[in-house]
């Protein structure tokens, strides 16, 4: 079945719904059981892990389990399972796969509070962690200890958008017995395939493109066989939950979601173009873009591109990046991205980083772009260089 078919029909069964094409939101508590022979096939069913077998609102929902089998289904996995977040889904299975005297690598361009996670509260129980270089590959095998357990990547790199070399990492990483968990929310399961590439878990913030239209808050993580009763054993025991009306909109998200990242992909690439002739700007980092010295990697092993990348400007007053951003009228000011919306964030990667030195002295840009018309982007874009440039002309006033 090709993808496009799969994004409309996974996990979707409206027989079992009165013929409803979507699964209905189902809110509830307590699940009541006929007879106590009904109590305990459940019981049983629900030990033995199978599928929808929930005796409790806690465990999942219909709407919780449709958009979990759509999932699995998407990204290749044994099984997906629902958080209330992206970070509480990078929280939980790294607490699953880490104990005591173990030790994690985690790359340097990681999303900044699944570091802080590990270094702030996982250190506290005797979890060591080692940061490397996003860019290493094969490289990563010389910091990998007999104790190490976890190898944590993202790629690209949270803001700065580092192409990582997965099934090298992975291959190094499952020959010490180390597992391989992944970030996997800018890729998507549309436009990069995890397990193809030996990842062991991984992680998306639906939040972002899946639910696609920032009105929800969701994590998911799938898992391979191995993983996943793992995984899920720490998801209960930290009593993880979703709303069932926010895996509602990720469903209803996940039907749309190859149209939408088309346009994304399509309108990303254009507007960067557009950025890298700016005499204005020093750098785009854009996967998609030959000038990304991580592109070569990113074409032999992602299918497409969203629409989120950075640029970095020239040096200029902090004025003069102010009006440049307060000019800007079709984007946003705001965290997060994956909605219609575009986006727009200044960020500074310098204090975060510990093996790998941010090169950059002007103002990074994170940018989001989302579903209008890029000519209209691209023209707000041109505004705010003009503010940026006027006020950077201005002339200096006297001092008295």
């Amino acid at each position: 079945m090709k993808e496009k078919t799969r994004l409309v029909n996974a996990g979707r069964h409206p027989e079992r719904f009165a013929g409803l094409v979507n699964t209905p939101i189902f809110r509830g508590s307590t699940i009541l059981h006929a007879t106590m022979a009904e109590w305990e096939d459940k019981k049983r069913r629900r030990a033995a892990d199978e599928h929808g077998a929930s005796t409790y609102g806690r465990f999942g929902t219909p709407t919780h389990h449709a958009l979990e089998e759509a999932v699995a289904e998407l990204e290749g996995g044994c099984r997906s399972q629902l958080f209330p977040s992206g970070l509480a889904a990078c929280t939980t299975v790294l607490t699953a796969l880490l104990a005591a005297g173990d030790h994690v690598l985690l790359t340097d361009s990681a999303y900044s509070p699944t570091r802080g996670f590990l270094t702030r509260v996982l250190s506290r129980f005797g979890v060591e962690t080692t940061v490397y270089d996003p860019t290493c590959g094969a490289g990563i095998e010389a910091f990998i200890r007999p104790n190490t357990r976890v190898v944590y990547v993202e790629s690209p790199g949270s803001e700065t958008f580092e192409v990582q070399d997965i099934p090298a990492i992975a291959e190094a990483a499952h020959r010490h017995g180390a597992k391989v968990v992944m970030d996997n929310t800018w890729g998507t399961p549309l436009f990069f395939k995890p397990f193809e590439h030996g990842v062991d878990v991984s992680i998306q913030a639906a939040t972002k493109y899946i639910v696609g239209h920032s009105d929800a808050m969701l994590g998911i993580a799938t898992c391979t066989e191995e993983t996943w009763p793992l995984v899920k054993r720490a998801a209960q025991d930290l009593g993880q939950t979703a709303g069932p009306d926010d895996a509602y909109l990720a469903l209803r998200g996940l039907r749309t979601m190859n149209v939408r990242l088309q346009q994304h992909w399509k309108s990303g690439v254009e507007v960067a173009s557009w950025l890298e002739t700016r005499p204005e700007v020093e750098r785009v980092l854009h996967p998609a873009l030959p000038s990304h010295p991580g592109h070569a990697l990113w074409k032999r092993d992602f299918l497409g591109a969203c629409g989120l990348f950075a640029v970095v400007l020239k040096p200029a007053s902090p004025a003069a990046v102010e009006a440049f951003i307060d000019t800007l009228q079709l984007f946003g000011i705001g965290v997060s991205w994956g909605g219609y919306e575009s986006l727009v964030i200044p960020f500074n990667p310098a204090g975060d980083r510990t093996t790998t030195q941010w090169p950059h002295k002007g103002q990074a840009l994170r940018l989001h772009i989302g579903l209008e018309d890029p000519a209209d982007l691209i023209a707000d874009l041109e505004n705010g260089f003009a503010a940026l440039a006027q006020v950077e002309s201005a002339p200096v006033p006297l001092r008295a």
